[in-house]
């Protein structure tokens, strides 16, 4: 199975998909630590954003076809990003779950974004302006949607866990 987290800086995604994946022991790919490090390489960095993007997605494949699940975390701001996703887990033969976070207080986001430090080594975060500017096309068809505003971690981490079950996707 594989969960893709979706969403602009701040919202929370982060933070439910590493609960998601602590509780569930699931591989857990950040897009933030690969793009770090291919930065930190000194490699690839004009075009980091789809050579990380590139990188998690083999990650991923490969884990799946080992059975694994795998919680990816990524802004995911593109149909080219999300169609890569779902490549992924056709060739792996496996689900995949889209989950777009969102947060629909604008004054709670911002409080967010500015308030948050740092936990990448050498990876500044996001200002609220650039959180504003940053692309993010609308979906095909409307991903299944987490509002941060509304929600704790932890009632969106049992909202994940309880939705795998009913829709029999498993236990990840």
């Amino acid at each position: 199975m594989l969960i893709v987290f979706s969403g602009l800086p701040g919202t929370g995604k982060t933070t439910i998909a590493r609960e998601l994946a602590r509780q569930t022991r699931a591989v857990y790919l950040r897009i933030d630590v690969i793009e770090q490090a291919i930065r930190n390489a000194g490699v690839l960095a004009a075009d980091v954003g789809t050579s990380g993007y590139g990188v998690a997605n083999a990650l991923a494949l490969s884990h799946l076809q080992l059975g694994h699940t795998v919680i990816a975390d990524c802004v995911n701001p593109v149909r080219e990003s999300r169609s890569a996703w779902a490549n992924v887990a056709t060739q792996a033969s496996v689900d995949v779950l889209d989950i777009q976070v969102i947060c629909s207080d604008p004054q709670v986001h911002q409080r967010r974004v500015e308030t948050r430090s740092g936990d990448i080594a050498g990876l500044v975060p996001p200002t609220w302006q650039s959180v504003l500017d940053h692309e993010y096309e609308a979906w095909d068809e409307a991903p299944w949607t987490l509002d941060t505003a509304l929600l704790t971690v932890n009632q969106a981490v049992t909202l994940v866990i309880a939705r795998l079950a009913s829709t029999g996707l498993g236990n990840p």
